[in-house]
């Protein structure tokens, strides 16, 4: 395992964070697993081939399409400016919270400490979510499998919005004039102050080469932070919920902050998660229920 994390160091360091390709991104989770337990036969570790293989091939196919989702349809921009403006604007001034944030905490050409907070908690959206799924794969099948189906469900919901209703975030508003005060995208800022440039050219490639830049709504960085969240609730004690419920929070801070995404983003998101956890949820019973009567 130590071999693992060395080479994941290394290669973080000189190439990037592995997210710009779910093959990639799987592979060195495979190969943790690996490490991990590395005295059961290879075949035991080719079952990681046979049940993660298809969700890694539906991810390529989910980046892929929603690259396309724009092409129906004209961006939804002032409705969101409108949203943010009406719920914060009694605090804001009138201003959307990311405009009022980076007046207030943003200096150009200087990194603060929290930046690189933001910056990881950026990140971790591409990381978190299969991590904690191949921890589950590792430790229980069944867990994995409820997770598997509420991860893909809210992938597909997501992407149907994308489809159906493509919004623009704010720095999109910004740069073609819908937002009059300046806003700047510094999601991956703070790498260069932690000397992890390579890092930061991955993701600002993968922001402009592999996304969809008018797939706001819903944050899906938020909501996948709030089902991995959600899921665990129920199993862990009242007292570390706060803990638990800290990441998504910080989530919803890196987005509005940054300006990738409205604070409406992050509502419908997390209105997703609950919507997805119920309809996943009744199926899984009502299949429970057709076993329990055939058997």
């Amino acid at each position: 395992m130590l071999i693992w994390g060395v080479l994941f160091a290394v290669g973080t360091y000189f190439i990037g964070v592995p997210t710009s390709d779910p093959l990639i991104a799987f592979g060195w989770l495979w190969l943790a697993t690996i490490a991990w337990r590395s005295y059961l036969p290879w075949r035991q570790h080719l079952l990681f081939l046979r049940d993660w293989l298809p969700i890694a091939l539906l991810l390529v196919v989910y980046n892929i399409s929603r690259g396309y989702a724009d092409d129906l349809f004209d961006p939804h921009v002032t409705e969101l400016i409108h949203a943010d403006e009406w719920m914060f604007g009694w605090f804001t001034g009138g201003e959307v919270p990311t405009t009022w944030l980076q007046q207030h905490l943003y200096q150009p050409g200087v990194v603060q400490w929290w930046e690189v907070v933001v910056t990881l908690v950026y990140v971790s959206h591409f990381l978190t979510v299969p991590t904690v799924a191949v921890i589950l794969w590792v430790r229980s099948r069944a867990q994995w499998a409820r997770f598997i189906r509420r991860w893909f469900t809210l992938c597909v919901f997501g992407l149907i919005t994308y489809f159906v209703y493509p919004a623009a975030p704010p720095w999109w508003a910004y740069q073609h004039g819908f937002l009059s005060e300046h806003v700047e995208r510094i999601s991956t800022n703070g790498w260069d102050a932690i000397g992890l440039h390579g890092a930061g050219n991955t993701l600002n490639a993968l922001q402009v080469e592999a996304s969809n830049p008018v797939a706001a709504m819903p944050s899906l960085h938020t909501a996948w932070a709030m089902m991995a969240v959600a899921f665990f609730l129920p199993v862990v004690r009242r007292r570390w919920w706060p803990l638990l419920l800290a990441y998504p929070l910080a989530m919803t801070f890196t987005l509005v902050y940054t300006g990738e995404h409205y604070v409406i983003d992050v509502l419908v998101g997390w209105a997703y998660v609950a919507a997805v956890f119920l309809v996943v949820g009744l199926g899984e019973r009502w299949w429970s229920n057709r076993v329990k009567l055939s058997a």
